[in-house]
């Protein structure tokens, strides 16, 4: 059918604009883009046993595969789960453990998610799946009202904790406004959730078995650029990483660089232009969780630098930028050397063709560092 397709549009294509040159649809859909990063792969730890080469989205299906195997109340649901999802992230799933453990939902992802609250409460360790972010809000109720607050409302006499909701975010470079968001900030606000953003596939998958054995509900959201881009040597084992601690990527003494999922890999860029066009020393700091944030790891560096940008996708204001920069100023007010600077996308739907100039790239965030140092 997809061939069809391709054979039917560019007739058409050509019918109209008889003397173009055009390219099958299929190839112009899966062309290599260029993407605004470098993914440099981090080195595993040698405590989590043997390794393989796996991609962001093979470290998440093995994450929800060991899940599946070890904890027989796991379910796996949400719209195309059963054979693969969109992304091929739950592929083979549903053909090793049962369509009743992994199956479709209908396109309702208020009902996905209230579904998901229920079994939590009735004792399922529940990983439900919001196919784009941004199809997220229809549930926005359900997960702040009623998965958020549940055990507080009940007065822990009931709880939904073993909950977590996986949903990929983040710009493509040419998903436009309905495929590019990254809602983190909206869930920030709320009190009783984590929110998770990983980097890399070997965080991908400690994180993510780390939300699942997690005693609340998380929000884990996945850059979906990265599902194929980013790829590097995974523990095939079982095993967890830390929730709410930030990871010092870079050691620095002049700046400190902070951001979370994709953004990582641009500061890590940033730093090392910083270093040979400046002869700036940057800190990079993967902040890892949202929420509840590593506070003390952010503002021990800042105490130390005297300077600090913050950097992520989503919109400038109201973002996570804004907290991270009201608590430094707070609690390291007698250091700071200059105004902390935010450097996020604009305030402005994400756009579809001018996408690359909407997302914080590496000189953006170079001129950040010049403007932290120069004043």
């Amino acid at each position: 059918m997809a061939g069809n397709l391709a054979k039917f549009s560019t007739g058409i294509l050509k019918g109209i604009f008889r003397n173009a040159t055009f390219k099958p649809v299929s190839s112009v859909l899966t062309q290599k883009r260029n993407a605004h990063f470098v993914f440099k792969p981090d080195q595993p730890s040698t405590k989590f046993g043997p390794t393989e080469k796996m991609s962001y989205l093979q470290s998440l299906t093995s994450a929800m595969d060991i899940s599946l195997r070890e904890d027989p109340t796991t379910l796996i649901f949400g719209e195309d789960v059963a054979f693969g999802g969109v992304f091929r992230c739950t592929k083979g799933l549903r053909d090793e453990y049962g369509s009743d453990r992994v199956f479709n939902t209908p396109l309702c992802e208020q009902g996905i998610v209230g579904f998901a609250i229920g079994a939590a409460v009735a004792g399922s360790n529940v990983i439900a799946e919001i196919q784009f972010a941004d199809y997220i809000f229809p549930a926005f109720d359900q997960i702040v009202n009623e998965a958020a607050k549940y055990r507080y409302r009940s007065g822990g006499l009931f709880e939904c904790g073993k909950l977590t909701i996986r949903a990929p975010c983040g710009a493509v470079g040419h998903g436009g406004l309905y495929h590019s968001q990254t809602p983190e900030s909206y869930f920030a606000h709320t009190p009783g959730l984590k929110v998770v953003i990983p980097r890399s596939p070997i965080q991908a998958k400690g994180l993510l078995l780390s939300c699942v054995q997690d005693e609340n509900p998380c929000i884990f959201l996945e850059p979906k650029i990265l599902y194929r881009a980013a790829e590097e040597e995974v523990p095939t084992g079982n095993y967890t990483l830390p929730l709410s601690q930030a990871e010092i990527l870079v050691e620095g003494k002049d700046v400190t660089l902070v951001g979370y999922g994709t953004q990582i890999h641009v500061l890590k860029e940033v730093a090392e232009l910083a270093q040979t066009q400046l002869g700036v020393s940057c800190e990079v700091i993967d902040l890892v969780t949202i929420l509840p944030w590593d506070r003390e790891t952010v503002c021990n560096s800042v105490a130390k630098t005297g300077r600090l940008v913050v950097s992520h996708e989503s919109p400038h204001t109201g973002g996570f930028a804004g907290e991270i920069a009201s608590t430094v100023q707070k609690e390291c007010f007698l250091n700071l050397e200059a105004p902390v600077e935010r450097v996020c996308g604009y305030d402005t739907p994400f756009p579809h063709i001018m996408e690359p100039f909407y997302i914080p790239d590496k000189w953006r965030c170079l001129s950040a560092v010049q403007r932290v140092i120069d004043y």
